[in-house]
């Protein structure tokens, strides 16, 4: 199995190839540039696997919630690949992926994930792990104040995000000592999206081209787009 995966939806940017069981990444984070990063990496990716783009038999993306137009950049590129080959997509949360990376560098099984959403609210999504090593989402995804966050009462849990940074002493409180480690620069990376994706494909999460779009969580983002980043 080939399988490309991007992110764009944080201040990071990144690219992964998942070939014969290894994954590659190119990552970086450069707020504002990913535009101009996310093809030379894809480029290079393909390029040192001695790949093109038509060969890929899957691509994934970091579908949001995260910056309005990262998040539209990574659809944007999926889709103009994906329309040229006839390539399946599957869309992946790019909180879901956080919290990947947050159980990654930790080696904890629950993670509180919030990505700062501007317009003092939060991307939030609580995640654990299951005895078989699968990721579960907890309730749901929502943008919500951060005074209204759906904390658990119980349990240990890791914070992770940009949402943790900007609201953290509104959000901790309730948590206490409840806390075991805190990932304020915390980001969705291409890595994770591409081991989720993969999880996803076999369940049946791919969609067409047509059906990669990006899902915000809040309603009212297209109209206000002078407020997001």
């Amino acid at each position: 199995m080939k399988l490309l995966a991007l992110d764009t939806s944080t201040e990071a940017c990144s690219a992964a190839l998942y070939l014969d069981g290894e994954i590659t990444q190119h990552y970086q984070v450069a707020p504002r540039e990913h535009t101009h990063l996310i093809l030379g990496m894809i480029e290079s990716l393909l390029q040192d696997a001695g790949l093109k783009s038509k060969d890929i038999d899957i691509l994934a993306f970091g579908r949001g919630p995260g910056s309005f137009m990262g998040v539209r950049v990574a659809a944007g590129v999926v889709q103009g690949i994906a329309f040229a080959h006839s390539i399946p997509v599957v869309p992946v949360s790019t909180l879901a992926a956080m919290a990947w990376v947050a159980m990654e560098e930790t080696g904890e099984a629950q993670i509180l994930a919030a990505i700062d959403a501007r317009m003092k609210e939060v991307y939030w999504g609580a995640y654990q792990k299951d005895e078989a090593g699968n990721m579960i989402l907890l309730d749901e995804e929502c943008v919500v104040a951060p005074e209204k966050a759906p904390i658990p009462e119980q349990g240990q849990w890791v914070t992770a995000g940009t949402g943790w940074a900007s609201y953290g002493e509104i959000m901790k409180p309730a948590l206490g000592d409840r806390c075991t480690a805190s990932l304020d620069e915390c980001f969705p990376s291409a890595k994770a999206i591409a081991a989720l994706a993969i999880e996803s494909y076999k369940n049946g999460g791919a969609v067409s081209a047509a059906g990669a779009v990006p899902v915000y969580l809040r309603d009212n983002v297209a109209s206000k787009p002078k407020q997001m980043r």
